[in-house]
């Protein structure tokens, strides 16, 4: 059964006010459970989300009990992340068949980082209308097993840099990953399977060092998922856009400092501690600021829908710059017909007039964080706005309309 959320607009009035405690981070606690297929014993994990994507991750895994080298397509085409899920398999058991990663719609995105990097580290990569199949090199002893390699990645890739690590840690050798991605959760990652017995060195630097060893063991030590700095970063534009004095809790604002350097040039008032940001109403219009996206610690690509709507509000002339993905403006005609002064120049780049009034509408979700931004822009509309296509909210926001309800905002959610 779909969902729909309904959202009852502010008309531009800042009134929200209150906590939101950020959960357990989507991109942490995917790979984290990936992982999981390294470690001979049992992994005890907290501050999980309860989100769509961790409950298609848990899907894949229980499904390798059965089929342990097959990732079943009609899961792992429902989330991209499902691709991580590759190394670990295929450093465990030689051999791993998987479909190409589904998820949102944002451009062109080959996987040929992740099949170069198993060919560099020995495997043989075999491809069909339906299943990539990756085989491991045989040993001597009959054991099919990936060699360390040195990997220079052509271009920055997150999954790329987490989906190799993984592998590596099982694999002969050592592997070094060149031009490896920043992000924290690579570190927070890394820094837990070390404690289990892993050798990982420079993760969170873009050159990370891998020993290759045997399974691990947790041996009751739990993995706790971090704080997610998208949701952390969305909900900041929410208090800028929408809010009389909110306190975002439960967060990490060293890993959002970009998102909210920019809100501060544009006026926005923050106050930040250890584990919080608080932001309050400004009875100044906001200036307009440009923003372009960048692997961390760069402008996040997963915050720039919401922050499009952040600056159609703002006085002024800006602009987005996608360096990411393209396809990524999905969002853009939708928020026009609201009343948003937005032009998409190209691919990568949309121009942003503002201050503009937006107007209730009915949207449907055009992948996650787009989803996201309609919710922020439904909030600060006149009128009731729908938002269909709620799942796609829901794989990365959990259970979102509760925790805003909390803030002051009528937002309910109802079956379609």
């Amino acid at each position: 059964m779909s969902n729909k959320f309904i959202v009852e607009g502010l008309n531009g009035k800042k009134t929200l006010r209150g906590e939101i405690r950020i959960g357990g981070a989507k991109n942490a606690i995917l790979k984290a459970l990936a992982a999981t297929v390294l470690f001979d014993d049992e992994v005890q994990m907290t501050n999980v989300p309860d989100i769509e994507d961790v409950k298609r991750m848990r899907e894949l895994l229980l499904a390798l009990k059965t089929e342990p080298t097959v990732l079943k397509k009609e899961i792992a085409e429902k989330f991209r992340a499902s691709i991580v899920l590759s190394g670990p398999v295929l450093a465990r058991y030689g051999k791993v068949e998987f479909p190409f990663p589904g998820g949102c719609v944002l451009g062109e995105r080959s996987i040929d980082l992740f099949l170069n990097g198993f060919r560099a580290m020995g495997a043989a990569v075999e491809e069909d209308d339906s299943y990539f199949t990756i085989t491991c090199p045989s040993t001597p002893l009959g054991v099919n097993k990936l060699k360390g390699a040195r990997i220079v990645f052509p271009l920055v890739s997150v999954t790329g840099t987490e989906t190799l690590m993984m592998a590596a840690v099982l694999a002969e050798g050592q592997t070094v990953l060149e031009n490896a991605a920043m992000e924290p959760e690579i570190a927070d990652l890394a820094f837990y399977l070390n404690e289990c017995g892993a050798k990982i060195e420079g993760a969170g630097t873009p050159t990370i060092t891998i020993t290759g060893g045997n399974l691990l063991h947790a041996g009751g030590t739990p993995y706790h998922t971090p704080p997610d700095r998208i949701e952390t970063g969305s909900f900041a534009i929410l208090a800028a856009l929408a809010g009389e004095d909110i306190t975002i809790t439960n967060c990490n604002p060293n890993w959002v400092e970009v998102p909210l350097k920019l809100l501060e040039q544009a006026g926005v008032t923050i106050e930040t501690g250890k584990d919080f940001i608080r932001i309050k109403k400004s009875d100044k219009p906001y200036k307009m600021v440009s923003v372009r996206t960048h692997e961390y610690p760069g402008f996040a690509t997963d915050l720039q829908a919401p922050m499009a709507v952040f600056m159609s509000q703002c006085e002024g002339e800006g602009s987005i710059l996608e360096t990411i993905f393209d396809g990524r403006f999905r969002y853009v005609d939708d928020l026009v017909v609201m009343g948003a002064s937005m032009v998409v120049m190209n691919p990568h780049r949309v121009l942003i007039r503002g201050p503009k009034e937006l107007s209730r509408k009915n949207l449907a979700s055009p992948d996650l964080r787009g989803g996201l931004a309609y919710i922020l822009a439904a909030t600060v509309a006149e009128g009731t706005s729908t938002i269909d296509n709620a799942y796609l909210i829901d794989r990365g926001y959990e259970h979102i309309e509760e925790r805003l309800r909390k803030l002051g905002l009528n937002i309910k959610r109802e079956a379609v």
